[in-house]
């Protein structure tokens, strides 16, 4: 097997194209990713049930390789389909009060507002804006602005790792140490982050959800919800399937009949699982944990932005204008920027992509997502692209 190396595409042979830069979107699957699900697809073929046999104890090692990536334990951990559902967990599973508030962020991708929406809907909560321009402008500015309003009475802070639009790492570890100051939770929406930007958890995080179509570069349709042992005791599986109850699967074996109805609900995240897993999927991303993990987080990121120092100057150079945090701290794996005057972004777009340079257009903004196996000689012919799809546009 061919080791995973920062800047080569060895793994991923036929990705076609310049560079992709759309891991903020959906990451291409590689190579080894690509064989087990191969491997997982030929064994139920042949085995129906045995298949399940054989990965399902494989599930839990990815269980157990998703808790390192967040510094969590593996029983804090729970399978879900993908980041939304993790967060409709959450927002429907606390104990909530008639007039409890909730901070949301104008800002956020959907996905961490609507389903907050429909609890307050039906359990008569508070929804407090907060913006996101003073994170921007400095984390201090940001921190002070949320600290008033946890001053207020604040129940839990929902908010992603990373900011979809902008590629602003929020600083996790000071709003999660002021939320625990006031008596609120925090929930991180981590899927822009997981996989190219650290994430640790022991910071105070409370709860956590993410899938893994982005960059772990694993397949749509698997995901994963942390919630906090110290937070477990506390949480109302109202959306329990029967896969939530302890030991639901019991029944099913021995000789004696051992159905039941009231069997207890498991604890924390465990009580969360609904029903059966995407199997194929979950044990997908464990393969590219595998390789993520020998390469190392954090070196992907120090690799990421070096790739995007360049690219960042060379649009500068054209007239784009960055919206990536001047303080390195607060950088993610993205680079947003605002394309010249006179230039339509959605022509630009499809231009550079027709070109064989992928990116995405979210919300007014060009969005540059690379990851490790973009290699810092391709930024040149990237910027050659540009020049080329600029000058079309233009006319």
């Amino acid at each position: 097997m061919v080791e995973p190396k920062l800047g080569d595409r060895t793994l991923f042979p036929d990705l076609e194209g310049t560079a992709y830069l759309a891991h903020a979107a959906i990451s291409p699957l590689s190579l080894p990713v690509r064989e087990r699900i191969a491997e997982v697809a030929n064994d139920y073929g042949r085995g129906g049930m045995a298949g399940f046999a054989r990965w399902a104890p494989r599930l839990q090692q990815v269980r157990q390789q998703l808790a390192t990536v967040i510094s969590a334990e593996p029983s804090e951990i729970a399978f879900v389909a993908n980041t939304t559902q993790g967060v409709i967990d959450i927002a429907f599973g606390l104990p909530w009060k008639k007039g409890d508030r909730v901070v949301l962020f104008d800002g956020e991708f959907p996905a961490n507002v609507t389903p907050w929406q429909q609890a307050a809907e039906e359990f008569g909560l508070e929804l407090c804006w907060l913006s996101l321009d003073a994170f921007q402008r400095a984390a201090e500015e940001g921190l002070a602005e949320l600290e008033r309003a946890l001053d207020r009475g604040i129940r839990v802070v929902a908010v992603s790792a990373v900011q979809y639009k902008t590629g602003l790492r929020m600083p996790l570890a000071e709003m999660a140490a002021l939320c625990h100051k006031y008596g609120a939770e925090i929930f991180v929406d981590a899927i822009q982050a997981l996989g190219a930007t650290p994430v640790d958890v022991s910071c105070g995080i409370d709860y956590l959800s993410s899938g893994s179509h982005k960059h772990l570069m694993g397949p749509e349709g698997a995901g994963f919800l942390y919630v906090a042992d110290r937070c477990a005791s506390t949480l109302k599986p109202r959306l329990a399937g029967w896969l939530g109850h302890k030991d639901p699967a019991a029944f099913l074996m021995g000789d004696e009949p051992k159905l039941r109805y009231d069997a207890p609900f498991a604890r924390g995240a465990l009580s969360l699982e609904v029903g059966t897993s995407n199997v194929i999927g979950l044990a997908a991303l464990g393969a590219s944990i595998e390789l993520l993990s020998q390469l190392g987080v954090r070196a992907i990121h120090a690799h990421v932005n070096a790739y995007l120092d360049l690219l960042e100057a060379g649009l500068a150079e054209r007239g784009f204008r960055s919206h990536r945090a001047k303080t390195p701290v607060l950088r993610s794996t993205l680079l947003s920027v605002s394309v010249p005057k006179g230039v339509r972004l959605s022509k630009l777009g499809a231009g550079l992509r027709h070109r064989g340079v992928v990116c995405n257009t979210p919300d007014g903004l060009m969005r540059f997502a690379p990851h490790w196996p973009n290699a810092h000689d391709e930024v040149p012919e990237a910027l050659a692209i540009v020049d080329e799809a600029l000058a079309d546009v233009r006319g």
